[in-house]
């Protein structure tokens, strides 16, 4: 099943799902639009409000594995593990919502005991970086300091942008001493060449705050986002003030600019976008080991995360739990998905 298959997103994964062979379930709460892509794509359609758990797990009885697309995962994903966990499903999702893979691995124990998979981030957010980071693992194995970052213009979708509203009152997040800690936004700037060049760049709350822990047990971790100096010094300059974010008219304002103005790259803009992911592990003696990977455009990597994850499941037959994407298909899994080089080592 895919939740939410009306997205932005979910439409592009149920495009290539019924272009791959698959015969998906189309689901979500809007009838007129799951249904009109359903009938489109001569799929099934199933409409249910994940508000109600009974129609939940009812509508997941005979569902193998959720791919859940509906952001913003905050106001989602709990309520979607709740129903896999009741109904035997195996749960995956496409959030960057550190607060979300924080309750996912929470339910690990639960997961376990039902014999579910959760694995939350099966798409950019969390692939490409959780691979570098199980792979610097490995080649400097008493790494404590873990640094991941990319580059890339792929452009928003109306979710990842809505997400991306509600996440400025949040100020940024990084790992230290194995505890997430809240700090300024552009809390750290360092330059960085990504793959095509040194830039300046400044930390961001993604995701692998939260998941390359896991996957790792590094306890100091940072993601970067290549940032203008200008830029970088702005988000400082209005950290202090981040708390008007959380006002509901000021969120309610920049949701309908959201969905005024946003509607996500098409094909042609996808297509000449590749993303430049780096990441670098060093230890308390100062040996420092470095990794890179050029993949396709975030978004379709996102789609064929999607689909590598979900083929996975259907033919699984491991224990359930929380897992990441590097500990649940492997830690060079993104080389897997079109578009993608080898992960280098240096």
């Amino acid at each position: 099943m895919i939740y939410g298959a009306n997205g932005y997103t979910g439409r592009l994964v149920a495009r290539e799902a019924q272009r791959q062979g698959l015969t998906p379930i189309l689901a979500g709460r809007s009838p007129d639009a799951v249904e009109a892509l359903a009938a489109e794509l001569g799929l099934h359609a199933r409409i249910f409000d994940l508000a109600d758990a009974g129609a939940s797990r009812s509508a997941l009885e005979d569902v193998a594995v959720v791919a859940h697309c509906a952001g913003p995962f905050s106001a989602t994903s709990a309520a979607m593990i709740a129903a896999c966990l009741a109904s035997a499903t195996h749960y995956v999702d496409i959030t960057g919502e550190i607060a979300v893979f924080e309750h996912a691995h929470s339910r690990d124990a639960d997961a376990r005991s039902a014999g579910v998979v959760v694995c939350p981030g099966v798409g950019f957010d969390v692939i490409p970086t959780d691979c570098l980071a199980a792979c610097l693992k490995a080649a400097l194995p008493d790494a404590t300091h873990l640094a991941l970052g990319f580059d890339t213009g792929s452009g928003l979708s109306p979710g990842t942008a809505k997400t991306t509203v509600e996440g400025l009152q949040l100020g940024g997040q990084v790992r230290r001493d194995g505890r997430l800690q809240r700090v300024p936004l552009g809390f750290k700037r360092r330059t960085i060449d990504f793959g095509r060049g040194a830039k300046g760049a400044v930390t961001i709350p993604w995701g692998d705050v939260a998941t390359a822990y896991y996957s790792t047990a590094i306890p100091n971790i940072e993601v970067y986002l290549p940032t203008p100096t200008g830029a970088a010094l702005g988000m400082r300059a209005i950290d202090p003030l981040r708390g008007l974010f959380g006002h509901a008219k000021v969120q309610a304002w920049l949701k309908a600019q959201v969905e005024r103005r946003v509607h996500g790259p098409d094909e042609t803009t996808r297509a000449r976008l590749p993303t430049w992911v780096w990441g670098e592990a060093r230890n308390a003696a100062g040996e420092v080991r470095n990794a890179r990977v050029q993949t396709a455009n975030g978004y379709d990597v996102t789609v064929h995360g999607v689909l590598l994850a979900v083929r996975h499941l259907l033919d699984y037959a491991g224990p359930g739990g929380y897992f990441t994407p590097s500990t649940l298909f492997g830690a060079r899994c993104v080389e897997q998905l079109p578009g993608s080089t080898s992960i280098s080592l240096t």
